[in-house]
């Protein structure tokens, strides 16, 4: 049924050994999670009573205050900045993303600069770097606070650990010396379970997650926090547009009722699911994919232990040539039969390297390890 829909615009599936990213679609829901958005297909509720008790219903299975159900992570990030800002005046609301006369300057570390910040100036707000490239201090942070600082922006990545980055718990700190709002931006942190309150239970005052990364609609995210902080979001939104009349930025990020209702079976699955059975089966996948790879010449070949966030193991190849480069086969093995779309390594800007490359279980079909096995092992070889 897939091949057929897709085959009929003229285009030709391919194998993800991405993950759950964006440019390929997000992730595959559950069938329980398709059944329940048809199930909410057939009848029509009011947006704000769905949102609201939606909300509640998650915000209670993650042990969190409050929650508001967003379009991605991005929109979370958007409206929360925007709530930042004009807080629950009207007349604030609709000016944005013009903010004469508003604090508008969101402090960001030098170290955690990176490509989704923009989700913040979408609202009107202005980046403020504070420390270096190779350091950020409590110090650094507080000669960035001003007159115009409206806010304090975080990103959380437990499985990366940065010793040089200022930590949550100092900025938190800090923060609460100068009574500024701390946002975080945890958008694939949804592993182990308790990280999906962690963050505004540690005192951040939103968390922006991705529900797309356990099963959810592409298209939903959430914002996480306290009441207060979750009822401006809501002024923001486009229902509160539709409903209240007054226009604020968050008119465009419309989701739909059987996302939200298919976001809420998605959470609702991944807090009962059994996790030990889901890691072990994502390291067997990468398991299988590694074992194409062993004797092959200029490569060091790592199946992860790393548990943590969205995306378990993975297989990371490292090219200890210097006349080579995975670039290549990355780009072979997405023209090639059948179609393979893997990703060498970014920095926090976007930009690729080719000497490193990680292959994720997340998205692959059965029986497709080994495709992608034998195709890299091919690829790899010939370079």
């Amino acid at each position: 049924m897939k091949k057929t829909i897709y085959s009929e615009l003229g285009i030709t599936p391919i194998i993800n050994a991405i993950g759950s990213v964006t440019l390929l679609g997000g992730s595959t829901q559950p069938p329980e999670v398709v059944k329940a958005m048809e199930d909410a297909q057939d009848m029509y509720v009011p947006m704000d009573e769905l949102e609201e008790k939606a909300g509640a219903y998650i915000a209670g299975m993650f042990g969190a205050e409050s929650c508001y159900i967003t379009s991605g992570a991005g929109s979370a990030l958007t409206l929360i900045t925007a709530a930042f800002m004009a807080g629950d005046d009207d007349d604030l609301i609709v000016q944005l993303p013009d903010t004469a006369g508003m604090k508008n300057e969101i402090l960001i570390q030098s170290r955690q600069r990176y490509h989704y910040e923009r989700c913040l100036t979408y609202a009107g707000a202005k980046l403020v770097e504070f420390g270096s490239k190779e350091k950020v201090a409590k110090s650094d942070l507080e000669k960035a606070i001003g007159d115009k600082t409206v806010a304090i922006h975080y990103v959380a990545n437990e499985t990366i650990s940065d010793p040089y980055a200022l930590t949550l718990e100092d900025t938190i700190s800090l923060a609460e010396k100068f009574d500024l709002p701390v946002m975080v931006d945890a958008a694939g942190q949804i592993y182990p379970l308790e990280n999906l309150s962690k963050y505004s239970n540690m005192g951040a005052d939103a968390v922006a997650y991705a529900a797309k990364y356990f099963g959810a609609p592409h298209s939903t995210g959430f914002a996480i926090g306290t009441k207060e902080m979750i009822s401006k979001i809501a002024l923001q939104s486009f229902i509160s547009y539709e409903i209240r009349r007054v226009r604020g930025v968050g008119r465009p990020q419309k989701i739909d009722r059987q996302e939200i209702i298919g976001a809420v079976s998605a959470a609702k699955i991944w807090m009962n699911m059994n996790h030990e059975d889901r890691l072990a089966k994502a390291e067997n996948t990468c398991m299988r994919v590694a074992s194409y790879l062993e004797g092959i010449e200029g490569i060091n070949v790592e199946v992860q232990k790393n548990t943590l966030g969205h995306d378990p193991h993975g297989v990371r190849i490292t090219l200890t040539r210097s006349d080579a480069s995975l670039l290549q086969v990355q780009e072979n093995l997405k023209n090639g039969t059948p179609r393979i779309w893997m990703r060498c390594d970014q920095d926090m800007q976007g930009n690729f390297n080719g000497t490193t490359a990680r292959i994720s279980p997340f998205g692959l079909y059965e029986g497709e390890a080994d495709i992608v096995g034998k195709r890299l092992a091919e690829e790899i070889s010939n370079l």
